[in-house]
This record gives structure tokens, C-alpha cells and sequence, in this order.
């Protein structure tokens, strides 16, 4: 069997290919389009390899074992340069040194007479696009680091020719590839370290400063900008800060103002801003001082009356929520959000019944929670709220495939959002909120009593199954891991419920209601103060000590007053 006539065999449909060693002074202009990756190139020649026997017919057919040895000879001895080694590498990052320098010198001598710098300009995006078979070689990521390739690459980001930066975009995207990254922890350390070092966010910010949307190449240099944040944030997740901090965050903020067609930029967008929020506290911070509370509620402000038109839209929105769920969780911006009439925009999209509902009830619940959640819990009493959230209180609306929201989240988010005002609201607000529960001869302390029932039999059941788990092995005793589960499993719902059940008892006529409930039912008193004493012992971290200190003295002494 002859392996070099298998190998060089090519169908006659198949385009040539150059190598990346060659020499392109006799390139084509049509080769500024990226070729394929070098990785489908190999997957190509495999099967040229594998086909190449059956014609003619005449010739044998291969056995599985000689097919086996050529696959082989293929990927180790990279006969026609597809995979890079050292010597390739040098060889790629010299031609493409001397191509930069060659395109400098010539838009130096001819600044006015594109003509004469053009073919530089050809050769130069040519040897970037060679350079993409780095990719397929993570190992190879400390020597690209060594010898100068990505500091020169970054450089070119500020080419005036933004075909030049583009395809540096493209080829970093390529190279920052989470797959690929995997494939070699050294590289991807290597490679992420001097992306960093090289303040590499900043530039790449300051190119898409000057991207021009409405071109088709630019604005897909904007989504593979995008693609290169998310990948290094994935791998390293405090990047988040440092990218923020060098532009990314005021560039978000911009583009989100910015009034042009919904496109999927903008969805990628809201997508990385989320990312950005959703564990780095400084991130939200700095949202903050960027007025981005404002940006990301004028945004949410279209879908008050109006369901966003495709799926993407739709995605487009919730990330908005939870930017903004995550934002609330730094106190400064509950208080820009409160300023900004957040409040009275989440109340009216409650009211509307639009796909916003759902979004709006999480926001509120981030916004009232806690001892942070205080002038937000008293101000929606003040603008009425009442007469918007108890309608949900007293019935879930059904789900249908558009209402995201579980049964169970309508319902946690909902008794959140009660208890958080009986916690905070003083005065006047919280006699309203008392009030409402003596309305309609009782009916929302029998809606609270279902409720109570309802996660009560869910915890019972969960208690069981975790029961079942630890006793056949297949779950370990672990306290915090069973308490996490019974949380998930209808025990924070039920602590929530149980808390408005002691808040609202300081009203005499409403604690005989909630007893003659208990009884009716076969219930016990006891089971609410456990729920509670529980409770009180597992307070998270909201708030500093003193407040946690604070709020298990008072739900103790809730307790002993039922």
C-alpha cells in the first residue's frame, strides 16, 4: 500500500490549500476571507485518506487496522504543515512580524495612496488568518507568549484598517476558545496571564469604540469582542472586575442607549453585563456610579405594556431583570433604584400582567429584602403596592408555556416581598399592611393558613425522602447539604409564611383566626414555633451581626408571644 499516494490523493472539488510556511507573496485579495480551521482541515484529509481506496474500484479495500496507521501517520507527522510544532510556529510569527513591518513602512511612505499600501495590507491579514492554526495547539501557548505573538497581535488592535483589528479580534476569540483552553492548563494560564499583563481588555474596549455596527465584518467583530470576555470570565471568574474596570462596563451601558434595532449584539450585551454582576460586588458598584440603575430601568420601561416580539427579545428582558436583581444586592443602588422610580415601574408592570410580571416580582423581592429593603417596603405601601401585590397573594396566576415562573417561585416571591414589609414597613405602613389581613372577613389569613399547609406537606415529604437517602447510603448525613435540600425543597417558602403567621398574630382577632384555623385542621402551634425557632438559628448573611443579632431576637420573641 502506497501511504504518500493516499495521502497527497485530493478530489477535484476540493479548493487548493496553501501551508502555512508558504510564502504568499502571489496571494489573491480573495483570500482575506478566513479559510477553514486548521482542526476541519485535518478532518477533510482524514477522509480523503479513508475514500482515497475505493476509486477506482479496482484497488482494494483498506483493512480497519491500515486506515488506523494512516489516521495516525496524518496527525503525528502533520504532512502538509495542518498541525503546527515549534519550527512552524517561529516560522509563522517571523513572516508575520516582517508583514507588519512591511505594512507600517508602506503606509508611512504612501499615507495617501491606499493603492500602494494595500498589498501589505492583503499580505498582513493573510498570515493573521495562518496564525488561527495556533488554536488547534494550546501547548504551543507559552511559546506564542515567549516570543512576543500576542503583545504584537494586541498592538494591531489600533490599526486604522478595522479589517486588520477584526480579524485580531477574530483570531484571539479563536485562541481564548473555552474548549480549547481546557485542552492545556499551562496554555490557557500562559495565554490568560499575558492577555492580562498586556491590559488586553482595555484595547479591545477601545476598538469597539470605533466598530461601525451598521458593516456586517465590525459588527461581528462587536459579537467576537463579546465571545473573547466571556470565555476569559468562564475560566477565570474575578476577570469580571478587571474588564469592567477597563471600559467594558461604561461601553455596555452605551450600546444598551443606543437606539438601533434589536440584534443579537444587544442580547449578547445584556448577556455579559449579567455575567459581570452576577458575583463581583465592586462590578455592582460600579454600575451604580455609571447610572447604570437608570440605563437598565429605562430599558425594562418598553416591556411595561408591550411582550417583547421573538424569543431572543425575551431573553434579551430577563437578563435586564437579573442585572438588575443583582445589581440591588449592593445597598447604595437600592437606593438609586428608589430614586429612580423603580418601584412605581415594577408596580405597573405587576398591574399590566405582561410577560414583565415575573421579572418585576424578583426585583421587588431584591429590592424590599432585608435591612437594606427598609424606605423600598415603606415607599410601596405609599404608592399603593398593596392593592397590586395581595391580588397575586390571593391567587397564583396559571402557567402557561410564556409565564416562566413556577408555581412555587410566584408563590416564594410573593410571600417574600409580604414579609419583608411586615419586617420593615413602621408606622402607619405597617398598620396598613395589619389592616389588610382583617379585610373580607379574614380571607388573606386563610389564603396564608393554605399556604402554611400546602409547604408544609412539601418539607414533610422532602424530610422523608432525605430520610430514605441517608438510610440507604446514597446521601451523606451532612447537616449543612440535608438543611440546603429541605431550603429548595419548600422550607424557605415555609419559613416565610410562618413569619407573617407571628407577625400578624400582634393583632388579637387575626391570632384567633389563625388558632381556630389549627384547629379545624388538627394542627398544632408547635409546628409554626419549631419552623421559626429554625428559622432563627440559620439566619444568612443579609446584614451585618448587630442586625442578625437584632432579627433573631425579635422572631424569639415572636415566638414566645404565640
Amino acid at each position: 500500500m502506497d501511504v504518500e499516494e493516499l495521502l497527497s490523493f485530493k478530489p477535484e472539488q476540493t479548493p487548493k490549500r496553501t501551508s502555512e510556511f508558504d510564502d504568499d507573496e502571489e496571494d489573491s485579495p480573495e483570500r482575506r476571507s478566513a479559510p477553514p480551521t486548521p482542526k476541519v482541515r485535518r478532518d477533510e484529509q482524514a477522509s480523503n485518506v479513508r475514500t482515497k481506496p475505493h476509486v477506482p474500484h479496482k484497488e482494494p479495500q483498506i483493512s480497519e487496522e491500515e486506515r488506523l496507521d494512516i489516521l495516525k501517520f496524518v496527525e503525528s507527522e502533520e504532512p502538509e504543515g495542518d498541525v503546527l510544532d515549534d519550527a512552524g510556529l517561529k516560522k509563522i510569527l517571523l513572516l508575520f512580524e516582517k508583514r507588519v513591518l512591511k505594512n507600517q513602512e508602506m503606509r508611512i511612505k504612501f499615507p495617501e495612496n491606499p493603492e500602494k499600501f494595500m498589498e501589505s495590507e492583503i499580505e498582513l491579514n493573510d498570515v493573521i488568518q495562518e496564525l488561527r492554526a495556533v488554536a488547534t495547539v494550546p501547548d504551543l501557548y507559552p511559546l506564542l507568549v515567549e516570543l512576543n505573538g500576542i503583545a504584537s497581535l494586541l498592538e494591531l488592535l489600533s490599526h486604522q484598517n478595522t479589517d486588520i483589528s477584526v480579524a485580531v479580534v477574530d483570531l484571539i476569540q479563536e485562541l481564548t476558545d473555552v474548549d480549547i483552553l481546557h485542552e492545556s492548563l499551562d496554555g490557557a494560564e500562559t495565554l490568560i496571564e499575558a492577555l492580562r499583563n498586556q491590559q488586553a481588555a482595555g484595547l479591545l474596549v477601545q476598538n469597539l469604540e470605533r466598530l461601525d455596527e451598521n458593516v456586517k465584518e465590525e459588527a461581528d467583530g462587536v459579537h467576537n469582542t463579546m465571545a473573547i470576555f466571556e470565555n476569559l470570565m468562564e475560566i477565570k471568574s474575578e476577570i469580571a472586575k478587571e474588564v469592567a474596570e477597563q471600559g467594558l462596563m461604561q461601553w455596555i451601558l452605551k450600546r444598551l442607549r443606543v437606539k438601533m434595532p434589536f440584534d443579537t449584539n444587544k442580547l449578547y450585551c445584556s448577556e455579559i453585563l449579567s455575567i459581570l454582576l452576577q458575583d463581583t460586588n465592586d462590578n455592582r458598584v460600579l454600575l451604580g456610579n455609571l447610572d447604570g440603575i437608570d440605563v437598565l430601568l429605562q430599558q425594562l420601561a418598553a416591556y411595561k405594556r408591550h411582550d417583547p416580539s421573538t424569543t431572543e427579545e425575551q431573553e434579551f428582558m430577563e437578563n435586564l431583570f437579573n442585572s438588575l436583581c443583582s445589581a440591588l444586592m449592593s445597598s447604595d443602588n437600592r437606593e438609586k433604584f428608589l430614586k429612580g422610580e423603580g418601584l412605581q415601574l415594577m408596580n405597573l408592570m405587576l398591574r399590566e400582567k405582561k410577560l414583565s410580571r415575573n421579572g418585576s416580582l424578583k426585583v421587588l423581592d431584591h429590592a424590599m429584602s432585608g435591612p437594606d429593603g427598609r424606605d423600598n417596603c415603606n415607599k410601596f405601601v405609599d404608592i399603593l403596592g398593596l392593592r397590586t401585590i395581595f391580588p397575586l397573594f390571593m391567587k397564583t396566576p396559571k402557567r402557561n408555556k410564556k409565564r416562566l415562573l413556577s408555581t412555587d417561585e410566584h408563590e416564594e416571591h410573593v410571600v417574600s416581598i409580604v414579609a419583608s414589609m411586615l419586617r420593615n414597613c413602621k408606622g402607619a405602613q405597617r398598620q396598613r399592611m395589619l389592616t389588610k389581613f382583617t379585610e373580607n372577613d379574614f380571607e388573606k389569613v386563610e389564603r396564608l393558613m393554605e399556604l402554611h399547609f400546602k409547604y408544609l406537606e412539601k418539607v414533610e415529604q422532602v424530610d422523608h425522602d432525605i430520610d430514605q437517602l441517608v438510610s440507604s447510603g446514597e446521601m451523606e448525613e451532612n447537616v449543612d447539604a440535608i438543611y440546603i435540600k429541605r431550603l429548595s425543597g419548600g422550607l424557605f417558602t415555609l419559613q416565610l409564611i410562618d413569619y407573617i403567621i407571628l407577625e400578624i398574630s400582634s393583632t388579637d382577632v387575626v391570632k384567633q383566626r389563625i388558632l381556630q384555623i389549627l384547629n379545624l385542621r388538627n394542627a398544632s402551634m408547635k409546628t409554626i414555633r419549631h419552623v421559626m425557632r429554625e428559622y432563627a438559628g440559620n439566619l444568612g448573611d443579609a446584614g451585618d451581626s448587630d442586625w442578625r443579632e437584632q432579627e433573631q431576637a425579635h422572631i424569639i420573641q415572636l415566638v414566645d408571644r404565640f
